[in-house]
Order: structure tokens, then C-alpha cells, then sequence
């Protein structure tokens, strides 16, 4: 009597066990997790002022799903601070832009520790500010930063992520932007001249580069 009892007990137990292993592993794969880290931004195509990088930071959530293949996918939702140092004439000051970011990539598994990234972004300006010498015109309608910048940008990113514990997760990407900074400027709408820390020119072919390092938790 005490042989079966006992066959009937460890079959129990390890059927348990296997149901429990199940159960979690199907809890984690959702792939629910948070990250944080620097930003560190620039603007190209700016022929017409001089310019510098300016160091912002990130924060935000992600959705990565556990995948068995080597293909997988990836999608953020972030705030990112962000913005650049710049020169033009006798003017000189800093431009902050704060972003409302959302990124849909593609993950390639090189191992369980190293995946790359790679897929397209959008952001949405939220605010923009400016820290400058020489930086008003009096007129609060010309002041407005805002009117002077695309509030939707769109671009590509690429990065690699590595994973050296559970959960924990390192990385960096590069994100370049497909959309101008600024507006074209309309010569007909009757408006005030803008401040001098907007370029006054048809050619404002200006774009973010935006260079990120995080860190981050999958639960």
C-alpha cells in the first residue's frame, strides 16, 4: 500500500511543479518592463548657425514580449528631454524640446544576453523653451517657441541591448529624425519677425540626431 501511495505523490508533485514552471513562464512572456537614461542630442544640416550637443535624459515603458525565435518585437512609449546648443551672429543660448515618444521596433535575438534593434519612431513636441543671450523680441506672439517647430517628428532607430542578469538591461540606440525642426516659414501670413534664435530662412532643412544609453527592467 505505501508504494502506490508514494508513485501517486511524486507524480502529483511533479505535475505540479510542471504546471507551476508553465503558469510563470506564461506570466513573464507579456515582457512589461521600465527604463531610464541620458540623452545626448544635436541638430545636422545647420549650415546657417553653429551648433553643439546638449544633454537630456529619457524615461518611459516598454513592451517585449518573450519570443523563441530570433525575430521578435519591441514598442516604447517615452518622455524624452532633449534639445541643443547653438550660435547665430551675436547669439548665443541653449533650445530644450520635450518629446512625447513612441518607438515600434524590430528585435533580432543574437543570444538570451544580446539583442539588436532596429525600426521607426514618432514623437510629439509637448514643449520647447530657450535659454539665450539677447533672446527676446518684447513681442510675446514672436516669443512663442511652438509656432517656430513641427510638433510631429518622425524618424528611424537602431541599437543594441545587452542583458547580463534576469531583468536587468543595458543599452544604447541612435535615433535620426526624417522630419524638419522647424516650419517653413510663411512670408504672406502677415506675422512679426521672429526672435534671433530662429533661423530666418526658407532652407530649414534642420533635424534631431538623438543618441540614447539606458537601463532598464523586464518583469
Amino acid at each position: 500500500m505505501t508504494l502506490p501511495i508514494y508513485a501517486f505523490s511524486q507524480t502529483d508533485t511533479t505535475g505540479m511543479t510542471k504546471k507551476t514552471s508553465t503558469e510563470k513562464k506564461q506570466h513573464s512572456s507579456i515582457g512589461l518592463g521600465l527604463k531610464v537614461g541620458l540623452n545626448f542630442t544635436n541638430i545636422s544640416s545647420t549650415s546657417q548657425i553653429s551648433h553643439s550637443s546638449e544633454t537630456g535624459y529619457q524615461v518611459g515603458i516598454f513592451l517585449d514580449p518573450t519570443s523563441h525565435s530570433i525575430l521578435g518585437s519591441r514598442t516604447e512609449f517615452l518622455y524624452s528631454h532633449q534639445g541643443y546648443n547653438y550660435a547665430t551672429g551675436q547669439v548665443t543660448g541653449q533650445v530644450y524640446l520635450d518629446y512625447l515618444m513612441l518607438a515600434q521596433l524590430m528585435v533580432i535575438n543574437i543570444t538570451h544576453f544580446v539583442q539588436i534593434q532596429v525600426g521607426t519612431q514618432i514623437a510629439y513636441l509637448i514643449n520647447a523653451k530657450q535659454d539665450s543671450a539677447g533672446m527676446s523680441t518684447g513681442i510675446a506672439s514672436a516669443d512663442q517657441l511652438l509656432n517656430y517647430y513641427n510638433r510631429i517628428d518622425f524618424g528611424f532607430a537602431g541599437g543594441l541591448e545587452v542583458r547580463p542578469f534576469a531583468g536587468i538591461l543595458v543599452g544604447a540606440r541612435y535615433n535620426f529624425s526624417l522630419t524638419n525642426l522647424y516650419k517653413i516659414p510663411d512670408l504672406n501670413s502677415g506675422s512679426t519677425t521672429p526672435p534671433s534664435y530662429v533661423p530666418s530662412t526658407s532652407d530649414l532643412n534642420f533635424k534631431n540626431n538623438l543618441l540614447q544609453f539606458y537601463v532598464g527592467y523586464r518583469f
